[in-house]
Parts: structure tokens; C-alpha cells; sequence
């Protein structure tokens, strides 16, 4: 009863204000620490109503069945939208964070409302366990694809005759790329999921072996070409899309945590792989050694998918997904003629009808909210659904992507000039860095998010991100292997349990709106990333110009200034934060 009052009162709010206070409202109370709403939320109430209602509209069916207490079930589960439409609520109101939620809303794939029963069916019907594996396989083999260059890239860049700082530019040409590719295969995948995913392999193989054959060209423009290639390739706003379009809800939690756990198994293998291939030797005047094996690797590893890909994957159909507006649209005229006439229809024939009737009666007539659940159709009108607390957030994931890309990229230059690391030690140093990504999210899923706030475990990391890069810096005492290892390791465990508690923080103050469509919250928040890559990597190789020895310190500048800059954003927007 209270929810409905409450539900009721804040429906007359949206229709004088004309504004859509109740999302606004339940956004900011819900999970405040001092606030009186979660009361509204009991579970036990729902469960006898859940109860109740199941055992009735089974006599009603039946004629028959013998409960002892209003909390039993129906030996047969009905599909009633009435009762899926509570579990589901009870479900969303209730759920408690853990490892996979936690990793799920680290892949920011938002969830829009709850969907109608005839939605649910259009998706399970679009879904394919083998499509959803080629997926995540997709992100797994991008991210290795990623990674794999990065302990060699410098060493790639003085065989070629340019300096070794010019690594930034080799590493970060992909990044450029993938700010323009995010946006067309966001954009493709409106009409299919296999097109795209076909020609992103058939481009990251193409790019991979002019990575390698630049090598024996002895050209620096076609290993920067390579390198653009894959980054076109890019296809984590498709891999993102087919999980938030064609998996169902029950299921989508666990794809989520797929992608994140592809993610940082990619992460953790890219290096892994690059200390294997140091080995030299020609076949056919084409040279094989510890820089260009990672390039020949990757086209073998994207052509064998290709051929998976085209194999398995089964395309999901669109006319189901369509298909579903005109059976909603034909139930409400047939109300309509119902009310008209003066009949009456069971709860077991006609649910979400009565429901939209009960709130006309109360309220009036409001907005359609079909017109407001419309996805995002243009970059602008994404941006004003932006609230202040949305672009802090967006800032504060641009800062932890640029210090964790200073730390990776520069890897090589500085532990090459400070410590004559080869190629192997390099490889083991980001190998162990990679995986720490998922003990780190399962200590903070299950156990840190449960004893404190995410915004106070979001500033929390903001600070010891901030630490961490104070520590590297080389001034007074001789730069040693335990400062850099330590520094560098506080600096990207971190940042990892910023990325999951700022991204977990973004999917709730986020508008639904940007649940789906082309200008999707993944979409954003990926070309917020891969900016921070673009411009971190641009200045470690203008700061080479200044010399090797001023690298360090002058990429940590910039990373300090912007992390300092992100604590007082979140400070003046932390009441915001719920």
C-alpha cells in the first residue's frame, strides 16, 4: 500500500512539474544511507501478496489445490504478467551486491526497465549461446590484440630508426582508430551483429600482418598503419550490444561478468604471449622475431576465428524483436472496446491492461512513456541527458583509463632507461599486473562493497590513485625496481577498483534512455576510455622529445594534475552519489 501511495504522489509530481521527478526521486532515496524509502521495499509483504495471488488464480484455473499457508506456490508456475511483474521488482529492489553484479556493472551494460512479457519472450527467442561465446571470445582476442605489442613496441620503434618514445605513437594509433570505429559498429549494429563482427576480423587481420611485414619494409608508416587498422577493428560496442539486446535478463548478469573476465584474461595474455616469441629467424626473406611474432600471431588467431564466426554464429532476428510494439499496441485497443462496452476482464486475461486503466483514473492523461523509453538518436541529445554527476563520473573513468595507460605504455621506456629490462621481464611485469585485475573484483564484489558505500569506496580510490603516482615520481632519492614495482602496482590495483565502482555508480545515475540505441552509456563511457588512452599516449611521446629521462616525471604530471582535478569533481558532486 505504501509503495502504491508513494508510487501515486510522485506521478502527480511529474505532471506538475513537467519534468520526470520519480525517476530523480527513487534514483537519489533508494540506496541513501538516511533515507526512510527502503521500508517501502519488504520483502516478506511481497511474498505472501506473490503467494496469495499464485494460489488463487490457480484455484480460479483449476478449481482445485490445498495451501497451508498463504506463502506457498502452485505446483504449476503460472505465466501470469502480474506475478513475473513483482518477481521482478522484488529481484531488482532486493538484489544485494556481490562478485558477479559487481563484475556485470563493470561491463557498464546498463538494464533498462523491467520488460514486458512479450519482450522477454522476442529475447529469448534472439538467443544463442554459441553467438554470445563469439562474443566474448571477440573481446578476449581484441584485448590480447591490445596488449601483445606493448612490451615490445619500443624495441619495434628504434629497429625502424626512430626513437623509442615513438611507442606512444605506435600503442596509441589504435586508440585513435577505435574513437571513430565505436561509433559506426555502434551504429551497424542496429541492423546486424554478424556483418560487423566479420568485417572486424577480416580488418584486424589485414592490420596485424602490415604490423608485421613493416619489419622487412623497414617503414614506420606502415606499422602505424597496421596499428590503425586493428584499432578500426574494434568491436567491443557490438560485443557490448548483443549482450544488453539478445541475451535475456536472467542470463545477462553472467554475460556481463563474461565480458569484463574476457576483458582482463586478454588483458593478462597479451603480455603473457610477447615474452614466448623471443626467437629470429627469415622464411622466404620474411623475418620472425620477438617484434613482428606478435603481429603474425594475431592474423592466425583472427583468421581461425573468422572461420569460427562464420561457422557458428547464428544472427538474431529482427522480426521478433519488431514484432512485439504491435502486439502491445493491439491489446490496448482491445481494452479500449472492452471499457467502451461496459466489460470486465479477469486478472488471469488482462493485467498490464487494467493497471494502465487504474492509473488513467488516478492521474489523468501524463506522457506517453513509450516516447520517453525511446532510445538515444543523436550525440547531442545524449549529451543533455548528461547531469553533472554523470559527466564527473565520466571524468573520474577518463582519469583512472590515462593513469593506467601511462603506466602500462611507458612500461618499456622507463624500465628499459631506469633498469635495462629486456623484453621478457617487461612481459612478466604487465602479466602480473593483469592478473590482479580479477582477485582484485572479486575482494571488492564481495566484500568491500557490502561494508562500505560505493562513493566512498569511488573517493577512497581516487586518493590512492593519487598516492600512487606520487610515489613513482623520480626526484630525490636514485629511481630503484621496489619504488617503480610498488608504485606501479598500488597505482593500477587502484585504479582497477575505481573502474568497477565508478562504472557500477555510472549504470544507476545513468538515464534508461541510454540503455539502448546507438548512443548507448557503453558507448560513452568506451569513448571516454579510449580518449584518456589517445592523449596518454601522446604525451609520453612528446615528452620524449624532451629526453628519455624527463619521461617519467612529465607523464606523471599530467596524470597527478588530473587526478587532483577528478577528487574535487567527485567532492562537489559526492551528495549526488547514490
Amino acid at each position: 500500500m505504501n509503495a502504491i501511495g508513494l508510487r501515486k504522489i510522485l506521478k502527480k509530481f511529474d505532471k506538475r512539474f513537467g519534468y520526470k521527478f520519480t525517476n530523480y526521486y527513487v534514483k537519489t532515496r533508494a540506496n541513501h544511507p538516511y533515507s526512510l524509502l527502503q521500508q517501502v521495499f519488504k520483502q516478506v509483504g511481497i511474498g505472501a501478496v506473490v503467494g496469495a495471488i499464485s494460489r488463487n488464480l490457480a484455484d480460479l484455473q483449476d478449481h482445485h489445490g490445498s495451501y497451508i499457508s498463504i506463502y506457498d506456490q502452485p505446483a504449476i508456475l503460472l505465466m501470469d504478467p502480474v506475478i513475473d511483474s513483482i518477481n521482478a521488482a522484488v529481484d531488482r529492489l532486493t538484489n544485494s551486491t556481490n562478485f558477479l553484479q559487481f563484475l556485470g556493472k563493470h561491463a557498464l551494460i546498463m538494464q533498462e526497465e523491467l520488460p514486458t512479457p512479450s519482450e522477454d519472450h522476442a529475447v529469448d527467442q534472439r538467443y544463442h549461446f554459441m553467438s554470445l561465446l563469439l562474443n566474448l571470445e571477440n573481446t578476449f582476442l581484441y584485448m590480447v590484440n591490445t596488449y601483445i605489442i606493448v612490451p615490445t613496441a619500443d624495441n619495434y620503434s628504434l629497429s625502424l630508426g626512430a626513437a623509442a618514445t615513438v611507442c606512444g605513437v605506435v600503442i596509441g594509433s589504435m586508440a585513435v582508430a577505435q574513437v571513430f570505429s565505436s561509433v559506426y559498429f555502434s551504429a551497424w549494429s542496429n541492423k546486424s551483429y554478424m556483418r560487423p563482427l566479420v568485417f572486424s576480423s577480416i580488418v584486424l587481420l589485414v592490420g596485424n600482418v602490415l604490423y608485421a611485414l613493416a619489419y622487412d619494409l623497414n617503414s614506420l608508416s606502415l606499422l602505424i598503419l597496421g596499428r590503425l587498422c586493428c584499432g578500426l577493428g574494434s568491436a567491443r560496442a557490438v560485443n557490448r550490444r548483443y549482450i544488453s539486446d539478445c541475451v535475456p535478463l536472467k542470463s545477462r548478469m553472467q554475460a556481463s561478468a563474461g565480458f569484463v573476465s574476457a576483458s582482463a584474461l586478454g588483458m593478462a595474455c597479451g603480455p603473457a604471449l610477447a615474452c614466448l616469441f623471443e626467437t629470429n629467424f627469415k622464411i622466404y626473406k620474411i623475418t620472425f622475431n620477438e617484434v613482428t611474432l606478435p603481429g603474425w600471431f594475431m592474423a592466425l588467431a583472427w583468421l581461425a576465428y573468422l572461420l569460427w564466426l562464420w561457422i557458428s554464429f547464428r544472427e538474431p532476428s529482427r522480426e521478433a524483436e519488431e514484432s512485439t510494439v504491435p502486439q502491445e499496441v493491439n491489446a490496448e485497443l482491445l481494452v479500449n472496446e472492452a471499457v467502451e462496452n461496459g466489460l470486465t476482464q479477469p486478472l488471469l486475461l488482462n493485467t498490464k491492461d487494467k493497471e494502465e486503466d487504474e492509473d488513467q483514473e488516478c492521474d489523468g492523461v501524463e506522457e506517453d512513456p513509450n516516447e520517453i523509453q525511446k532510445p538515444i538518436t543523436s550525440l547531442i541529445s545524449a549529451y543533455r541527458l548528461l547531469t553533472r554527476s554523470v559527466k564527473v563520473q565520466l571524468y573520474v573513468y577518463f582519469m583512472l583509463k590515462y593513469a593506467m595507460e601511462v603506466l602500462l605504455a611507458g612500461s618499456g621506456v622507463i624500465t628499459t632507461y631506469y633498469f635495462v629490462w629486456s623484453v621478457r621481464h617487461v612481459a612478466i611485469f604487465l602479466a602480473c599486473l593483469g592478473l590482479t585485475v580479477l582477485p582484485v573484483n572479486v575482494i571488492v564484489g564481495s566484500y568491500i562493497s557490502n561494508m562500505f558505500e560505493e562513493r566512498q569506496v569511488l573517493l577512497a580510490s581516487e586518493i590512492m590513485v593519487c598516492i600512487g603516482t606520487l610515489l613513482s615520481f623520480n626526484i630525490v632519492i636514485p629511481y630503484s625496481v621496489p619504488q617503480y614495482v610498488g608504485s606501479g602496482l598500488i597505482t593500477f590495483v587502484s585504479a582497477e577498483v575505481l573502474e568497477g565502482v565508478n562504472l557500477s555508480l555510472l549504470s544507476r545515475v545513468m538515464s534508461s534512455r541510454l540503455s539502448r540505441g546507438t548512443y548507448n552509456g557503453g558507448l560513452l563511457s568506451t569513448e571516454a576510455g579510449t580518449l584518456a588512452r589517445v592523449v596518454a599516449d601522446g604525451t609520453i611521446t612528446l615528452a620524449g622529445y624532451l629526453g628519455e629521462g624527463m619521461v617519467l616525471n612529465v607523464t606523471l604530471l599530467a596524470s597527478l594534475f588530473i587526478c587532483i582535478s577528478s577528487i574535487i569533481a567527485t567532492c562537489f558532486t559526492y551528495n549526488t552519489l547514490y
